[in-house]
């Protein structure tokens, strides 16, 4: 008896979530309908709405308003990778395996693999905008610098900031990681994650970049 009325009581706190979640269709309905397990029609539901809110809750995004935006779509795509990042094999297994920093410019996701072992992440990035792509091909970590400060773009902040071709560097960008359509070609990483990155990378570690960023 205690577990049905449990059971018609978390019922009820269900469909009234579902009720009073409002948000309108997002640009990236469609695939959030299809993580979730949802019916895929592109269009906005209660249930649609009840279910991305719930998904937002569990990956800490603020509002968890139900809606299928960037933020969310980004997130999603981190949530899918995490079982196994390199499961189509962008990132190539060197040979004896060694540590490798991967960035998949079509995810807009980096990792640190050595061999079959995941290091670091995956974490969500922003790389190089139309005309200042973040430069494909393998590379390797050559300077680092933890409180640096950009000497070509108005001193922008750069925490936690390795170096690894040509002034491209992966570093921590304060505030709205998704903002714009880009960075300058440095791989931009949320603070945090960069942090955790610096602690991984070392001077003369390797780097493979591949794919294409969305829009350029």
């Amino acid at each position: 008896m205690l577990l049905t009325a449990a059971a018609t009581v978390a019922g009820t706190a269900g469909t009234a979530r579902a009720a009073a979640c409002s948000a309108g269709t997002g640009p990236y309905q469609w695939q959030l309908e299809a993580h979730l397990g949802r019916p895929q029609d592109g269009w906005q539901s209660a249930a649609d709405c009840a279910a991305i809110a719930a998904f937002q809750r569990k990956e800490g995004i603020k509002p968890a308003d139900g809606y299928a935006g960037l933020v969310t779509y980004r997130t999603m795509l981190v949530a899918q990778a995490r079982k196994n990042p390199n499961a189509a094999g962008g990132c190539p297994a060197t040979t004896p395996a060694r540590k490798v920093a991967c960035v998949d410019l079509g995810r807009q996701l980096m990792w640190v693999q050595n061999g079959g072992k995941i290091l670091f992440g995956p974490a969500a990035v922003r790389t190089g905008r139309l005309g200042q792509e973040t430069r494909a091909g393998w590379h390797k970590v050559y300077w680092k610098h933890k409180d640096h400060f950009s000497t070509l773009y108005a001193n922008a902040p750069m925490p936690y900031a390795q170096f690894f071709s040509g002034g491209q560097a992966f570093h921590g960008h304060p505030g709205d990681l998704f903002d714009g359509g880009g960075s300058a070609g440095c791989v931009n990483l949320a603070v945090k994650d960069a942090e955790r990155l610096w602690g991984v990378l070392a001077v003369g570690d390797s780097v493979y970049v591949w794919g294409r960023k969305p829009g350029t």
